[in-house]
C-alpha cells in the first residue's frame, strides 16, 4: 500500500528561497552549536522558531536577514504555501528548547544529537528544497488519528 503525504495548507504562500535562506541560517547556527554548545545558540533558535511558527515571523531575526539576503542578491520570489513552513518552525522551535534544556541541565550529549537532527533537518530544507514538515505532519496525523479513532470505539 502506498503512503500519501498529507501536507497542512492554508493558502497563503511565502518565498520558498527566503524559507531556505533562513533554513541556511539556522543550518549554520546549529553546526555552530556543534563547534561550540553554548545555551545562547538553542535559546536564540527558541525564540526565532517561536516567532517564526506562531505567526511572529516579521519580528524573526532569521526572516529579517534572510529578507535582506533574497534583496542583496536579487534573487526571485518561489511562491509556497506557508502551512508546512509554519508547522516546520513548530517542530523546531520544541527541538530548540529540548537542545537548549539538554544545555542549561548539563545533557550535552543529547543537546549534541538533538542538534545533529536539527542540522540535517536545516541542511535538507536548504539545499535540497526538502521539507521534513509534510513527513512529520503526516506522522503525527496518523499517530493520532489512529489513537482517536481507538478512543472512539
Amino acid at each position: 500500500m502506498a503512503t500519501e503525504l498529507e501536507c497542512p495548507v492554508d493558502f497563503i504562500t511565502v518565498n520558498e528561497n527566503k524559507v531556505r535562506l533562513t533554513a541556511l541560517n539556522v543550518f549554520i547556527l546549529a553546526v555552530v552549536y556543534l563547534i561550540i554548545p553554548h545555551w545562547i545558540i538553542p535559546a536564540f533558535l527558541s525564540i526565532d522558531f517561536f516567532l517564526r511558527g506562531f505567526n511572529f515571523g516579521k519580528y524573526s531575526l532569521l526572516n529579517i536577514l534572510s529578507e535582506k539576503e533574497v534583496q542583496l542578491f536579487s534573487i526571485k520570489p518561489k511562491p509556497i504555501d506557508q502551512a508546512p513552513k509554519r508547522f516546520a518552525a513548530k517542530i523546531g522551535f520544541i527541538f530548540s528548547v529540548a537542545i537548549l534544556a539538554a544545555t542549561l541541565f548539563n545533557f550535552i550529549s543529547a543537546g549534541i544529537v538533538l542538534a545533529v537532527i536539527l542540522t540535517v533537518f536545516a541542511f535538507l530544507e536548504s539545499f535540497l528544497g526538502f521539507c521534513a514538515g509534510c513527513y512529520a505532519y503526516t506522522f503525527y496525523n496518523r499517530l493520532f488519528l489512529k489513537s482517536r479513532k481507538q478512543a472512539v470505539n
